[in-house]
């Protein structure tokens, strides 16, 4: 029997397993020689096993109370309750003063163990997932449990199985060492992805034996980049990187099975590193609340030191010592400074509820309320894509009413990032292609409205999924919506043909317009497969799916046409094409229109169709990936036949440009020629992209790939190394051609980006476009105007700071106002100039000028620039930000902003997943910030002022009590009646007021953008209205304490007695008040009702049970006694309506004398539709902004034409030029004799 290790050996062993693992390199070897020994020499390493709980089972009330004690609050409430057991300071029975808090710690520790408890759960489904682990002793691959994963074991996945750990990728079932993956539960993206068996360490031809691995694997220290990765394998230092990895979480897809070895494990994997808890944001509501806790602190602070100074004058007061001050067990009575001393604390405890303890409880309530309407609002909700809006972070839903200023990402934000093939420049000579972009999805969607006109439009989430699984399954590609098809132009296909030949020798060709399409069909990362593959994998994934769904009607003449996205249906050969991205979708697509068809790609060739039906399979020597340094890709290749190498590249002209060789002869005036159709593309809002080539002598490859493969396999630096190979090879390059892709607006951007400006709130583009196209794009989308002043801010070189001063020094204004006749400013800037603006010396500069203009465009720039931008004006201008985007490059955006917002869109779900909420397209933001937005803030900030105005009312009738007891902590309210007063009574009615109230309809908020100018002006919750409802509550609180006190002064009735009307007036009051505040009558007066009969049966009923609950006084019948009086009904009446006559008198007054557009609006409210619509638009009319959709409806009356005309335009806008005449650019060159500033009108 093993015995027990000693304390010391488990602290050295523990140590010495800190220190391998805080190595940057660490080394494993495989864990079967040491199988069945209780130590290997990977035993430092974490095993495979998870823990995402919070809590233990033994440890979870001390844990959580810690947790729960971070807040202030709580700890606030829980001092004042243990201070009221010392004696010398009890305001009243201590065990009753631990209730209130005691019940929001258990509620709060109740909410958070079920949360512990379904973690607990998953992980422990996650560790008993079964998996294939190879053991010495069977000699093959055995079950185990993914928590039996070792760092060092050989693990073997099949297909459609999920990795239970970070794998170094050894052996596969595909015969080429390929694995195709799914990441979509790390980054989104559906697309299949290769991963390649280690180069020369296996080979595919023998079976692979995991006992006969005695190589030595060298690792990076674990990170959570999930695109980096480096490590050796073996004496001979095999280099290899992402490309060999196997991330848990992954899904194994289209490889029957891969075995690979353990490099991560656990918490020590990628995703798990990835997987972080949600940040934790701050409304701005929720730091004015906390100020004005501190305010109520100090108020509180203050009503004490009035108590305390107030008991020790009284004391003072008797010449002896009075008979009812009854002294200790030893006779000893306090001096009146230390009892005035005790009494301060005595106080507190008194009017702790000045402090409103159920306020944060209550704003998590209606917060879970609002986020429960927003992500149920069927306006919100797409069809196409059946998504709805999702609140990932549920603190900050008031944030989405004061919104100030906006950043947006262009493509796939405010496009759609579905890419139509719509010109291309081949060899200097232009080609259009007009016909493409003609949606073929018209007939689904007739078909589409035909089914939802004869049944209910409002469909059930069962009857739409079930339709989606019937497409999903029937699909040759599932879910993929090809709106276009590219077609032809007539005389480059004629051309094609001829430089094709009619047999093999015209493969040989060396015809640059057939090296155009090639490397439109090879250059690239697209992995294909069949049709049946792909169908038969969509079959087993939903199999269970298919069996539920199985009765509905499969749309036989609907799933030819509806693909997956971002693939590519040969209908001809059954060939599927996953792409990373639309853009190289629509390039295999157009080579394919072409006749060269990408047929099947291996890590080490790829086989294409020439248009004459030759098959040709090229062997791939090495691609150069995409970087976004670069901005290009390239991959070399060997002819099958005359065994030339050739390196095919394309990427950004601005990049590609400066690597062409010198032209000459007839190609000399190529690049120029190519440069204009580039500019021509570029100002119809076009992608452009560069394709070029460049033959290599065998020997400059061989020279080449030897540095190559030394920075393949280099541990440090590998990044740079490889960089600098692709940047020395790509160089002297022959230019083919350039093409011109379109990526067409959402629908309905150009009428939110209107709103949005109407509603007052700036907005920013930001994108990594040319500038022309962003232009193009912005007034497309209205971002600008034909009318306005365009500042082109560019530099083509470094230039002095200088110039940038003299340019930010110009003054221009504000933007154009209501009625001003000066235009309104729109700058564009590109990325160069933007990083010299953002120098510490600029900046200030740049802000101001930013400030002054309605629009801003950001061109060229990086995803750090992005953030840092957002970051900037958030800073400086203190404003509230809102950033949105659907690429992994505006994750660091997202983040920066006050609010993120996700699309999910083509780029995969990364930007969703660090985004605070996510919508499905761009036009969602209009209801989402101008209706939701609008309710959420003007729903808290109100029933936050609420809150503070009830607890600083009810706790004064304490305080004025004091007057007239001696200042001595005495209640004239039963301590158990209090409690229910704000857990009960008055609890129910403002939090429905916080989730259901409504200032406005929806049809008026949105045919009213610049009512939500209210939410950022905080018009709701500010330093004003806070203090208004405190002198408020002090003058009510006056009211409700002396009416009733002058109806009994000389009376004989007892303490409870007094206290009864007080607290019933009290009640009466408060929820009136209330009242006077609700917009929308829906529930409220069921709950206020239900409130009011709440409090007198719990009264009736405590006041007939309690005997001698609180002796020497107790409530026994107390209530049923006032009951009987008439002058307890004629106090409550007149007490009431004296102290809710001011706040109403004022909101008459208000709404009469000098109405705010809020108050106009609400007169909207009472008419009817027809006449309200009109309203809205006189009122439109008399604010002087002419919409632009009346603008163009009256120019199609006048000009009928006009319409047809704007169709041959590819976003559907007046064809206008991008630089509009009134345009101030500025072009900032190096030059011998200086900078030049060019202005042009």
């Amino acid at each position: 029997m093993p015995c027990c290790p000693s304390p010391l050996t488990l602290l050295r062993d523990s140590l010495r397993g800190q220190r391998q693992r805080d190595k940057d390199l660490l080394t494993l070897v495989s864990n079967l020689p040491y199988q069945g020994l209780p130590k290997t020499t990977n035993q430092y390493f974490p095993g495979n096993s998870i823990k995402t709980t919070k809590y233990s089972f033994w440890f979870f009330i001390p844990m959580n109370l810690w947790e729960q004690f971070h807040r202030f609050a709580n700890v606030y409430f829980v001092g004042l309750a243990l201070l009221n057991f010392v004696p010398a300071v009890e305001a009243f029975q201590p065990e009753v003063a631990l209730i209130p808090i005691c019940v929001i710690l258990t509620l709060t520790a109740l909410k958070d163990g079920w949360e512990d408890y379904r973690r607990y759960r998953s992980d422990r489904r996650i560790n008993h997932t079964p998996c294939l682990i190879y053991s010495r002793k069977e000699g093959d691959f055995v079950e185990r449990r993914w928590k039996d994963v070792r760092v060092g074991d050989f693990v073997k996945v099949v297909s459609n199985e999920i990795l239970p750990a970070d794998l170094l990728l050894l052996h596969t079932s595909d015969p080429n060492g390929v694995c195709h993956i799914e990441t979509a539960t790390l980054d989104g993206e559906t697309n299949l992805k290769q991963r390649q068996v280690v180069p020369g360490l296996y080979t595919q031809d023998f079976p692979f034996k995991p006992q006969h691995f005695n190589s030595t694997v060298v690792v990076e220290k674990p990170n959570d980049n999930l695109n980096h990765f480096k490590e050796t394998a073996d004496n001979r230092k095999l280099g290899f990187g992402i490309d060999s990895l196997l991330l848990r979480g992954c899904t194994v897809r289209n490889t029957d099975h891969a075995a690979g070895f353990v490099v991560y494990a656990g918490r020590e994997t990628k995703s798990m590193l990835n997987n972080n808890r949600p940040r934790y944001k701050r409304s701005k509501l929720e730091r004015k609340m906390n100020m004005d806790v501190l305010f109520c602190v100090i108020v509180l602070f203050c009503m004490c030191l009035v108590g305390a100074l107030g008991h020790y004058i009284w004391l003072e007061s008797f010449p002896s010592m009075p008979l009812f001050l009854i002294p200790d067990s030893h006779g000893h009575l306090d001096q009146p400074p230390l009892s005035s001393f005790y009494m301060f604390f005595t106080m507190i405890i008194l009017l702790q509820i000045l402090i409103p303890i159920s306020l944060y409880v209550s704003i998590e309530i209606v917060k879970v309320g609002q986020v429960f309407f927003i992500t149920n609002d069927i306006d919100l909700y797409d069809e196409e894509t059946d998504s709805r809006v999702q609140c990932r972070t549920l603190n900050i839903t008031e944030d989405l009413g004061q919104i100030q200023y906006v950043f947006s990402d262009k493509t796939g934000t405010l496009t759609e990032n579905k890419m139509v093939f719509r010109r291309c420049t081949i060899m200097g000579t232009e080609y259009a292609h007009n016909e493409n972009g003609k949606e073929t999805m018209g007939i689904i969607k007739k078909q589409w409205g035909r089914q939802r006109n004869n049944g209910n439009y409002k469909q059930t989430m069962e009857t739409r999924y079930s339709k989606t699984v019937w497409c999903f399954i029937l699909s040759p590609c599932p879910f993929c919506v090809q709106e276009t098809e590219v077609v032809p132009d007539r005389k480059l296909l004629q051309r094609v043909l001829r430089g094709g030949g009619d047999g093999p020798g015209g493969c040989q060709e060396t015809d640059l317009y057939l090296d155009f399409f090639l490397a439109l069909a090879v250059c690239n990362t697209v992995v294909v497969s069949t049709a049946t593959q792909a169908q038969a994998q969509r079959r087993r994934v939903s199999r269970a799916l298919f069996q539920v769904f199985r009765s509905s009607p499969p749309f036989s003449s609907l799933h030819s046409n509806i693909p997956r996205p971002g693939l590519v249906v040969d209908t001809a050969d059954q060939l599927c094409y996953e792409a990373e991205s639309p853009d190289e979708a629509a390039l295999v697509y157009a080579a394919k229109a072409y006749g060269f068809t990408l047929l099947a790609r291996t890590p080490d060739s790829v086989t294409v169709r020439l248009p004459h039906g030759q098959e040709l399979t090229y062997q791939v020597l090495d691609t150069l990936t995409f970087d976004p340094i670069r901005k290009r890709m390239s991959v070399v290749l060997c002819h099958p036949i005359t065994r030339e190498i050739v390196m095919y590249t394309k990427g950004a002209d601005n990049t590609m440009m400066e690597l062409l060789e010198t032209p000459y002869g007839s190609h000399k005036n190529i690049p120029a020629s190519t440069q204009k159709h580039l500019d021509w593309y570029a100002k119809e809002g076009l992608r452009t992209l560069c394709l070029a080539k460049k033959v290599l002598s065998k020997k400059t490859y061989e020279d080449w790939s030897l540095v190559r493969q030394d920075a393949v396999a280099a541990i440090n630096n590998r990044e740079e190394l490889l960089m600098e190979t692709a940047i020395h090879l790509e160089t002297h390059l022959t230019l083919l051609g350039a093409t011109g892709i379109e990526d067409r607006l959402q629908d309905s951007v150009p009428d939110t980006i209107t709103a949005l400006r109407e509603a007052g709130i700036q907005v920013w583009v930001l994108t990594g476009d040319k500038p022309e196209t962003a232009v193009n794009i912005a007034y497309a989308c209205r971002l600008l105007d034909q009318g306005d002043l365009v500042i082109n801010m560019r530099t083509n070189n470094k230039v002095g700071n200088h110039t940038c001063t003299t340019i930010l020094n110009l003054q221009y204004g504000g933007p154009g106002a209501s009625g001003d006749p000066s235009p309104s400013i729109g700058l564009v800037i590109d990325g160069h100039t933007l990083g010299m603006a953002l120098e510490s010396d600029l900046v200030e500069r740049f802000v101001e000028l930013a400030r002054s203009c309605r629009s801003v465009l950001c061109c060229r720039v990086t995803p750090l620039q992005k953030s840092t931008v957002v970051k900037v004006v958030r800073e400086r201008l203190k404003v509230m930000t809102l950033a949105i985007g659907d690429g992994a490059n505006d994750v660091n955006m997202i983040q920066a902003a006050d609010v993120g917002i996700g699309i999910s869109g083509q780029e995969g779900m990364q930007a969703v997943m660090a985004s605070d909420f996510s919508i499905s397209c761009f036009k969602h933001m209009k209801k989402l910030l101008l209706v939701h937005g609008h309710w959420c803030y003007r729903r808290l900030a109100n029933m936050a002022i609420y809150f503070f105005y009830k607890n600083v009312t009810y706790v004064n009738l304490l305080f004025w009590y004091q007057f007239y007891c001696g200042f001595s902590g005495t209640s004239m309210i039963d301590i158990w009646l209090i409690i229910f007063f704000n857990l009960f009574f008055t609890s129910a009615p403002p939090i429905m007021f916080g989730v259901m109230d409504r200032n406005f309809a929806t049809e008026t908020l949105l045919g009213l953008p610049e009512l939500y100018r209210s939410g950022q002006g905080s018009e709701g919750y500010n330093h004003f209205t806070f203090w208004i409802a405190m002198l408020d509550a002090f003058y009510q609180s006056l009211v409700c304490f002396f009416i009733p006190f002058w109806t009994y002064h000389g009376s004989d009735i007892d303490i409870y007695t007094f206290g009864t009307p007080i607290n019933t007036v009290s009640l009466f009051t408060i929820l009136l008040h209330l009242a006077i505040e609700i917009k929308t009558w829906v529930i409220h007066w069921v709950i206020m009702l239900g409130s009011v009969s709440l409090y007198f049966m719990v009264t009736l009923v405590y006041s007939a049970v309690c005997i001698s609950c609180n002796p020497p006084s107790d409530p026994y019948w107390i209530l049923q006694q006032q009951m009987t009086d008439p002058m307890f009904y004629l106090v409550c009446v007149i007490t009431t309506v004296v102290a809710l006559l001011p706040r109403y008198t004022y909101r008459v007054l208000i709404n009469t004398v000098a109405p705010s557009p809020i108050v106009r609006a609400r007169h909207l409210e009472r008419l009817d539709p027809t006449t309200k619509e009109q309203w809205i638009r006189e009122w439109r009319g008399l604010r002087g902004e002419s919409t632009w959709e009346v603008a163009q409806e009256q120019a199609q009356k006048q000009e009928p034409s006009l319409g047809n005309q704007r169709h041959h335009c590819p976003h559907h806008h007046p064809p206008w030029n991008p630089f509009p005449q009134s345009t101030i650019r500025f072009e900032l060159q190096q030059q011998q004799i200086g900078t030049s500033q060019k202005v042009t009108s």
